[in-house]
């Protein structure tokens, strides 16, 4: 015979939520953070964080560099041996290097372990939407992007500012800022498009890596052999995914670049033209996957 007169009834339903409700905004940004740590495997194992800090450390090297040599013989650097900002932002050193393995083996990360995983369906239960979820994610490839390509150049600005060797004049280190801004951002949004436009074909990372890799070097690979080889049009270069981006910071600084015979509104143009196509295929892809 069994008593029930120490039964107790508990309360297991649903509670009402009492905290500040952020909405879409604050299921973006908790997308775009975690996305981002995710990228840089942070709060991750340690072999997941190898590649990132390896990729992020070559890419500061020439900074490093040129501020010991500032350092040590700055006279001689002022007589034409350092480098304008917008050379440490684009080409000539290790940035295209690190740019394109980062794109490649790292920013695939955040679209394809969701698939993967199966957590996209679980996302599309929040207040994000399928334009929203990209948003968070382009975002997040953008910022992890920007650390290689900005960094260094502020890096560097900051460096000279302060050995006094840095741009004259307050106006003068505030436009130089926004130049480093501006064109390390176009240049980290055109390449976070692309990378997500490939890796939005498969939910298999190596597979992701292939595919960036193929679109990248293919593209360049085609473009050198019409322009160089076939002696063809250099507004070719518009086609071009590896080196035409790196044309833009030459341009916001009124420099010329490796191309000078192409004309700077259409190194905008067809800039914008690979990050529209990645646009539209990220989102087709994404419109004809069932959350399930």
């Amino acid at each position: 015979m069994t008593s029930t007169d120490s039964a107790l009834i508990l309360d297991r339903g649903y509670r009402r939520f009492e905290g500040r409700r952020s909405g879409t905004i604050g299921a973006m940004r908790s997308v775009t953070w975690h996305a981002l740590r995710s990228i840089l495997g942070l709060g991750r194992k340690a072999r997941h964080k190898v590649f990132p800090v390896i990729v992020v450390v070559f890419a500061f090297l020439p900074a490093i560099a040129f501020l010991a040599l500032a350092a040590l013989i700055g006279d001689l650097l002022d007589g034409g041996l350092r480098p304008e900002y917008w050379e440490i932002v684009s080409f000539g050193f290790f940035t295209p290097f690190a740019i394109v393995l980062f794109a490649a083996f790292v920013a695939p990360e955040a679209l394809v372990r969701d698939r993967r995983d199966g957590m996209f369906s679980l996302y599309l239960s929040t207040p994000l939407t399928r334009f929203t979820y990209l948003a968070a994610k382009f975002i997040a490839v953008i910022g992890a992007l920007a650390i290689l390509v900005i960094g260094p150049a502020l890096f560097l600005l900051v460096g000279y500012t302060f050995q006094g060797q840095g741009p004259d004049g307050f106006v003068e280190w505030i436009t130089v800022l926004g130049r480093v801004v501006a064109a390390g951002l176009a240049m980290a949004v055109v390449f976070a498009a692309v990378s997500l436009a490939a890796s939005s074909l498969t939910d298999r990372r190596a597979i992701a890596s292939v595919a960036v890799v193929m679109l990248i070097f293919g593209s360049f690979i085609v473009s050198v052999l019409l322009i160089e080889t076939a002696d063809m049009s250099r507004n070719l270069l518009a086609f071009d995914s590896l080196r035409l981006p790196f044309e833009l910071a030459p341009r916001f600084f009124g420099a010329d670049g490796t191309f000078p015979q192409v004309s700077t509104p259409l190194i905008y143009g067809a800039n914008l033209g690979w990050v529209a196509a990645s646009a539209g295929l990220i989102w087709y892809r994404y419109r004809r996957i069932a959350a399930v």
